[in-house]
């Protein structure tokens, strides 16, 4: 029964951070199927911690997020550990990867209410051809160099110490107008969907 139980736990764990992953792209139950080529049904069943999903399956989902199986395993495995050690941060998947662009999540479980993520930007960078919706608060501190913070077309322009809070659920995207590599902690309070 407790073998039972364990597998059921990991289930849930599975699916939540399917679901964690999901959103934190913006993406719908029925976009991910569609990128993923698993059913919206079974995505929707996976993220209640419901099913028993294949290798095909997790394998599926794992391309649609730019990740390994391996990986979205091992942040499904790694839920309660309170310490994120430097040379074992999760890096986060981009919709388009660019050279010199790297997202890292320093809270240990994609699952929490909070999520601190380290963003590096080379220069020139700008995602304003996809400009982010999504439910949530966010806040952007700037630790190095310059960030073009811009919600619902106003542009904000940050420096180094300056920082930023925003309702996600406004349109909104990051540039990085300077020359040097821009180094941003966010804090995302994700709302569970």
């Amino acid at each position: 029964m407790v073998e039972g139980r364990a597998r059921a736990d990991d289930v849930v764990a599975l699916g939540s951070t399917v679901r964690r992953a999901r959103q934190r792209r913006g993406l719908s139950v029925e976009q991910l199927a569609a990128r993923s080529g698993v059913s919206a049904g079974s995505v929707s069943q996976l993220e209640r911690g419901q099913g028993n999903p294949s290798l095909s399956t997790l394998t599926r989902l794992a391309d649609a997020f730019g990740v390994t199986v391996v990986t979205l395993l091992q942040d499904a495995e790694h839920r309660g550990e309170p310490i994120v050690r430097a040379d074992h941060r999760t890096l986060l998947a981009t919709l388009d990867p660019e050279p010199g662009f790297v997202r890292e999540l320093l809270t240990p479980d994609l699952r929490l209410p909070l999520q601190v993520i380290r963003t590096v930007m080379p220069p020139r960078y700008s995602n304003e051809g996809r400009p982010f919706r999504h439910l949530g608060t966010e806040c952007a501190h700037v630790l190095e160099g310059r960030l073009d913070v811009v919600l619902d077309g106003v542009r904000h322009e940050l420096g180094a110490g300056d920082a930023i809070t925003y309702d996600c659920s406004r349109s909104h995207w990051w540039a990085n107008p300077g020359d040097e590599p821009c180094v941003v902690l966010g804090a995302v309070t994700p709302v569970a969907g």
